[in-house]
């Protein structure tokens, strides 16, 4: 029999531990040149969210690297690339210690390949040519200065005394190193403050010439130029992805250097460099490409003939991917896929038939009755652009709302900024919309997907764009009749954090607003952040300190006069990129201003809640902090979060 409750206040299917433990937390994958052997990483929560590299043996997923080595790098802080396995043999970054490790088949301890130093290392590339091992490493060994970044070529078998000889050097940043099939050719990409990637990147590629690199030519790239991606294709031309036309599309290069489009659509084949080793496409043969791209947040994957630029589609059905991995000798690829109603899952995908085979994944802990489909929606922004979205109505088949009653919306501002909300199934979302909420989850001004002239609205109006596209998408919906004006939640992680703390200091549109690790002093963040980011304001704010008066006027930390919301902030103790300072700051002058404020700050946690007891408790507070400030029942009892000024 179906119940009548007010929303919020429904009883739910998935419970915080689903949220934690429902499916598998898959990385990235990598298939073994000797072989296609499948290997993956998973994390896992209830060991405060060590990475560990699992493979298959005898039919089994088996876990390869033991507690307690945990497979992450720390380089840009966001790291990616940590790991590669070849002939079984895998090499990979530690994070207690950042040393690179090598693990042979059969052996059960990794063995350090590098000395405990000041180095990290990431986008680990192997030559199995001329068996040398490529990484990016980031020397932090001068206190109080900068972080160094270099490319550098290391012996996989170790002992690395000198944490790897230099091999390019000279710019701020350097990435994607890529060898040639024959050893011979080096490509990498390279940029320089206050440059992210996806502004702008240069190409470069060079001869190996025993230790040393000649005949260093650019490629394409520049200032104004993003490349992802470079890669190597059997008859020798260099692969690469370029928003030069405006959208992030396939080019090749050949040995004079001229540049021929293979793909030419309103579609982006690219990805933002947050994080080493992404890709989007893979070689399948001489006359093949496996491809992957994006439209309006859903991913589409393809087959692209080489000689006359024919983009075939696949019939499958996913609609996020991760990076592209390509069967050696098969016309198949190997991602971690999924869609709005199914669970991530390690998938093979034959390019022909469009087969699709889950080789590891977790079934749906939930009835498909229950499941909250979003609707991709889009509206006018107050600058005369067009915002985008996806909204998910509450849905619970056990229980309806009162006649006439408009659900409580949650608005969700994703991270980055320079980034992307897609469809992912997400145990999370479901937990909200099966007890009555709707969320809205916003693509603002500065997604990537949309086109560079999309990612660009952002520059220099960071905490404008993505605040009038959030409040404008909230209107929609209301005049849709889809959300309570009275019940409007805002939340966010990181740059979603900012965003939240930017709408509740600039409007009056939301009734709460919940920041994890939120930014909430632009100036901090300008001279307290790590390298990777600290000169990112650059473009979304204006160099500092020479635009000083905009960084204190964009911060929320300086305008809680305004305010008029209550305030849930969740911290981690050891956050690296936004420091615990900036929440503590926020608290305090919430606290000042008398509004209803909660902070919790979890000890030993950084940028993204990886343990599991920081993750129960985040979701508890969000529940507790929600039901005592719009005042309805809980269904299931929850520990209560106290509130200051309630």
């Amino acid at each position: 029999m179906t119940q009548t409750r007010p929303y919020g206040s429904w009883p739910s299917p998935i419970s915080i531990t689903d949220v934690i433990n429902g499916g598998l937390k898959l990385g990235d994958l990598r298939l073994d040149p000797a072989g296609n052997t499948l290997f993956w990483t998973e994390s896992r929560p209830a060991e405060g969210g060590r990475t560990t590299i699992m493979t298959f043996e005898n039919g089994e997923a088996v876990e390869r690297t033991p507690a307690p080595f945990n497979v992450r790098s720390r380089v840009h802080e966001y790291g990616g690339g940590a790991w590669l396995v070849n002939n079984g043999t895998l090499i990979f970054a530690n994070f207690s210690d950042q040393r690179l490790y090598r693990l042979d088949p059969g052996a059960s301890v990794p063995a350090a390949i590098t000395p405990e130093s000041a180095y990290r290392y990431a986008d680990l590339t192997l030559d199995p040519v001329h068996n040398r091992l490529y990484a990016i490493r980031e020397d932090h060994s001068i206190p109080e200065t900068e972080a160094v970044n270099t490319l550098v070529v290391l012996d996989p078998a170790g002992p690395n005394t000198d944490g790897g000889r230099i091999l390019v050097s000279g710019t701020d940043f350097v990435s994607s190193p890529t060898i040639d099939p024959a050893g011979n050719r080096l490509a990498w990409l390279s940029w320089n403050h206050p440059n992210m990637p996806w502004d702008g990147c240069d190409l470069l590629t060079a001869t190996i010439s025993g230790d040393d690199l000649s005949d260093i030519r650019h490629i394409a790239g520049g200032a104004e130029e993003s490349i992802f991606q470079p890669g190597w294709l059997p008859d020798g031309r260099l692969a690469f992805v370029s928003d030069r036309s405006g959208w992030w599309n396939l080019y090749t290069s050949d040995d004079e250097g001229t540049i021929t489009t293979l793909t030419d659509r309103e579609s982006e084949f690219g990805k933002p460099g947050w994080q080493f080793g992404a890709s989007t496409w893979g070689v399948i043969d001489d006359t093949t490409l496996a491809v992957s791209w994006t439209n309006g947040g859903l991913w589409s994957l393809g087959s692209l003939d080489l000689a006359s630029g024919d983009l075939r589609e696949i019939d499958q059905p996913c609609t996020v991917f991760g990076s592209i991995s390509v069967a050696a000798g098969e016309r198949a690829v190997v991602t971690i896929a999924g869609s709005a109603t199914d669970p991530a899952a390690i998938v093979r995908i034959d390019l022909d038939s469009g087969q699709t085979r889950i080789l590891r994944g977790s079934d749906l802990a939930i009835d498909r009755a229950n499941l909250s489909v979003p609707e991709s929606i889009s509206w006018p922004t107050p600058d005369g652009a067009t915002a985008y979205g996806f909204y998910y109505p509450p849905v619970n088949a056990g229980v309806q709302a009162p006649a006439g009653e408009v659900p409580p919306l949650i608005v969700e501002s994703h991270g980055g900024p320079t980034g992307a909300t897609n469809p992912w199934f997400s145990y999370k979302v479901q937990f909200w919309t099966t007890r009555g909420f709707a969320i809205l989850d916003v693509n603002y001004g500065g997604s990537t997907g949309f086109g560079r002239e999309y990612r660009k609205r952002l520059n220099d109006n960071w905490g404008i764009v993505d605040v009038q596209d959030c409040i404008s998408g909230v209107n929609a919906l209301i005049e849709r009749g889809l959300a309570d004006p009275d019940r409007v939640i805002i939340r966010g992680g990181s740059a979603g954090g900012y965003t939240t703390l930017a709408a509740l200091t600039t409007s009056d549109v939301f009734r709460i607003g919940t920041s994890y690790y939120g930014i909430g002093d632009l100036e901090t963040l300008a001279t307290d952040t790590h390298k990777f980011e600290s000169r990112y304001l650059d473009n979304l704010i204006g160099p500092y300190p020479e635009a000083r008066d905009i960084y204190i006027e964009r911060s929320p930390v300086h305008h809680t006069n305004r305010l008029s919301a209550a305030m849930l902030l969740l911290q981690g103790s050891d956050d690296k990129v936004v420091p615990p300072n900036q929440a503590h700051a926020m608290a305090a002058a919430v606290r000042a201003k008398n509004l209803p404020v909660a902070l919790v700050e979890f000890e030993g946690e950084g940028h993204g809640f990886r343990g599991e007891p920081a993750q129960r408790r985040s979701l508890e507070a969000e529940l507790s902090f929600y039901s005592q400030i719009f005042g309805f029942g809980l269904p299931d009892p929850v520990p209560p979060i106290e509130i200051e000024n309630l």
